[in-house]
């Protein structure tokens, strides 16, 4: 009884905790020393748990690279009128986000916006003054 009662928390324990493990954190990315990026949107993938935008950008001798943008959550984007809707191939779009530490070119999205620059919001726009 003492065996199944230990057995049954452990395994329930494991049910609740689970998906606040699964989810991943930042820690994967280097929040200290954020990248630019200008390229255009080769495709765009408005997917869960993360929305990707493949982006190809040209370095100073035209070689081009092709970079992986992890953005929020879709309900998340829509709330505040960025929705992937807006977003086809040939855009060019400006980026700025954390790298990853492994090297990869994965970039974890913190702001973006158009070549005209037109921002395209991410969350809610900050009150005057902060």
């Amino acid at each position: 009884m003492k065996r199944t009662l230990s057995g049954s928390l452990y395994l329930a324990a494991c049910l609740l905790l689970a998906p606040a493990f699964a989810h991943h954190g930042p820690v994967g990315y280097d929040n200290v020393h954020p990248v630019t990026l200008t390229g255009s949107v080769k495709e765009f993938h408005l997917i869960q748990p993360h929305p990707l935008i493949s982006l190809e950008v040209k370095n100073d001798k035209g070689d081009v690279a092709e970079w992986s943008v992890e953005m929020t959550a879709p309900n998340h984007l829509g709330r505040y009128g960025g929705n992937g809707k807006r977003r086809k191939p040939g855009d060019e779009i400006t980026v700025t986000g954390n790298p990853a530490k492994n090297g990869l070119k994965v970039l974890n999205l913190r702001k973006i916006s158009y070549a005209n620059g037109e921002v395209i919001p991410l969350g809610p726009s900050p009150e005057p003054g902060q």
